[in-house]
């Protein structure tokens, strides 16, 4: 459910509130309130008769009595308990920009793994040792980092969404797999000097492709571009002078 209203009082921008039930979520949340309460009722149950204030988050669940600085006891505030209860597994997402509540959830959840990642670079970014003799090399390594941490969250909110939309949701279209996948997509030289692609784009790789708005065509458009791009490269000096003078005088 989207409700759109005003984050704060004198708020002047519309702010969407997308609001989300989750049931383990409820489940998990009530018995760790539940939990709660019943720790502070065994420690106020110790500590009556006794010169003790306790702490203001007491006050909320409870209607503290005291009398000449000496707790004596406790009654629960019901209505402020039961409420509490009731919204164990709700939780919102608040937007500045119109969308689905669906788009919000699936934004959010690419930024918390885009969070993560660049928590855990250490493990596949090589960050648990930085093995340079500079601070200015440090940071220059740390940014590449952290462009590379964006440029693999945005793949994997491509192939997420690519997934959702497919039937029967395909266990490959993970960042990963796709990379290792898509490496498999090169040039080899042939016998006569040109490039082409070592074998065609596979069912599988096309998917992955669709999920960036590429196919097929645009691989074989690229792969006679980049194999044009060596050629040129392995070309001699005087060769290639040749070559741009017969086009120019083509043209």
């Amino acid at each position: 459910m989207t409700v759109k209203a005003k984050l704060y009082a004198d708020d002047d921008t519309d702010r969407y509130f997308h609001i989300y039930y989750k049931a383990k979520k409820q489940a998990s949340e009530r018995a760790r309130l539940e939990a709660d309460l019943d720790r502070m009722e065994a420690e106020m149950d110790k500590i009556k008769c006794r010169e003790y204030k306790l702490p203001k988050r007491y006050e909320h669940y409870f209607k503290l009595t005291y009398h000449k600085d000496k707790f004596y006891g406790y009654e629960e505030r019901e209505d402020v308990i039961e409420r509490e209860l009731q919204l164990c597994g709700y939780f919102a997402i608040v937007t500045s920009e119109k969308m689905t509540a669906s788009e919000a959830l699936n934004l959010y959840k690419s930024r918390d793994i885009s969070e993560k990642l660049f928590g855990s670079d250490k493990t596949f970014l090589g960050n648990r040792s930085f093995r340079v003799a500079s601070s200015q090399a440090a940071e220059a390594k740390i940014f590449i980092q952290f462009i590379a941490l964006i440029i693999r969250a945005r793949i994997y909110t491509l192939l997420r969404k690519r997934k959702a939309e497919m039937p029967g949701k395909p266990n490959y279209l993970s960042v990963p797999s796709a990379l290792k996948e898509l490496e498999k997509i090169e040039l080899i030289r042939q016998p006569n000097g040109n490039y082409k692609l070592d074998h065609a784009v596979t069912a599988t790789q096309k998917v992955m492709l669709g999920a960036f708005g590429l196919d097929e065509e645009w691989i074989k458009a690229q792969a006679r571009q980049i194999g044009k791009d060596i050629q040129n490269a392995a070309m001699p000096e005087e060769q290639k002078d040749d070559d741009e003078d017969a086009e120019n005088e083509e043209y």
